[in-house]
């Protein structure tokens, strides 16, 4: 149901922003990954969404998985984005099964597999298409606190560790 209502306000944020017309794209800072999958189930539904940008904490899985197309557990560490200290996206599933050419079975061996290993992983043809439309980046607690400090000088808004990053990775990974 959550996603259900992430959706709408995607689709609300996309028409201020001149959807259908034009173009957008979201950065979202995440860990579990739910909010951004909200993007690409809007995007699936016709929303004219170009990019999703993924913005990471230290408890970067999805940056890396991204970035390598394995996903590897590691030790949760505690951070200045503490919605954000994750190491198992349960909602990335959701993506697995469009990616696995929605064979749940599969999904489920490779969450199993993950949970037994702490890793999973996906072909090269599959991170390529993947990363047509999703990038990511991360941002540690010093780097988080210098977004923070910068963003308030240029713009005059204090944000939130979590925005910040959101904003900080969007600006870095935006492919436009």
């Amino acid at each position: 149901a959550r996603i259900m209502a992430q959706i709408a306000y995607y689709v609300s944020a996309g028409v201020a922003l001149g959807a259908p017309d034009r173009d957008i794209a979201f950065s979202v800072p995440t860990g579990n990954f739910g909010n951004v999958f909200a993007g690409y189930a809007a995007r699936k539904m016709g929303l004219p969404i170009s990019e999703l940008i993924v913005g990471s904490n230290r408890n970067d899985i999805l940056t890396r998985f991204f970035q390598s197309g394995e996903m590897a557990a590691a030790e949760v560490e505690p951070s200045l984005s503490p919605s954000m200290d994750i190491q198992v996206s349960s909602n990335f599933e959701r993506l697995l099964f469009d990616v696995f050419d929605r064979d749940a079975r599969r999904v489920a061996q490779s969450m199993a597999s993950f949970r037994e290993g702490g890793s999973l992983s996906v072909d090269a043809e599959k991170l390529s298409d993947l990363r047509r439309l999703f990038s990511a980046g991360r941002l540690d607690d010093d780097e988080t606190l210098k977004a923070i400090g910068e963003t308030y000088r240029e713009t005059g808004e204090m944000l939130d560790p979590h925005g910040v990053i959101g904003v900080a990775v969007g600006r870095a990974q935006r492919k436009d």
